[in-house]
């Protein structure tokens, strides 16, 4: 398996990944958000990663800057979405896609990762409810637990509410 950028020209083969790897209610949200995000130009730029076994794609992820209203210098991102192909699940592919991401991050010098997601998944890669929950997500969660955050410098986790803004194709609250 390699990890390599997406590109415009892999916007199908990423929406066919989500749309068959989410439930039918989520599946077109979840695919569009993936495909505007790999379309959106964003200042720092937005991440996206497609997993390719026999040149095939397989799956995706998507890191998107966000903005921190209360503390300017720290620099963050948001982990979603995430998709493998159900044909490929339970191969280690979305670990080593989170895992290629988190170390891309790290390169960047960006200081905390922030997903909402399976708390029982992200966890294994060390995100946790606590240090995200300073962290105020753009739309109320229905499910709070699910957010989660990841520090990758040495910088504390905010001790005080922050509101977190991000980029356009996230800023929708049917996204949350």
């Amino acid at each position: 398996m390699a990890i390599r950028t997406a590109t415009d020209l892999d916007q199908n083969k990423i929406h066919r990944i989500y749309r068959s790897a989410f439930p039918k209610e989520e599946r077109e949200v979840v695919a569009q958000l993936a495909v505007n995000l790999l379309r959106q130009n964003t200042t720092p730029s937005t991440l996206s990663f497609v997993a390719e076994i026999e040149d095939s794609i397989t799956g995706h992820i998507a890191f998107s800057p966000i903005t921190l209203t209360e503390d300017r210098n720290c620099k963050g991102y948001i982990l979603a979405p995430l998709a493998v192909d159900p044909n490929d699940q339970k191969q280690g592919i979305g670990s080593q896609l989170v895992q290629h991401g988190i170390q891309q991050l790290s390169q960047l010098g960006i200081d905390i990762l922030l997903v909402y997601g399976d708390p029982k998944y992200y966890g294994r890669f060390s995100f946790n409810e606590a240090t995200a929950k300073n962290y105020s997500p753009p739309y109320k969660l229905e499910y709070p637990f699910g957010w989660q955050g990841l520090m990758l410098s040495d910088l504390p986790p905010a001790k005080s509410p922050v509101q977190i803004t991000c980029v356009p194709a996230l800023s929708d609250p049917a996204m949350w």
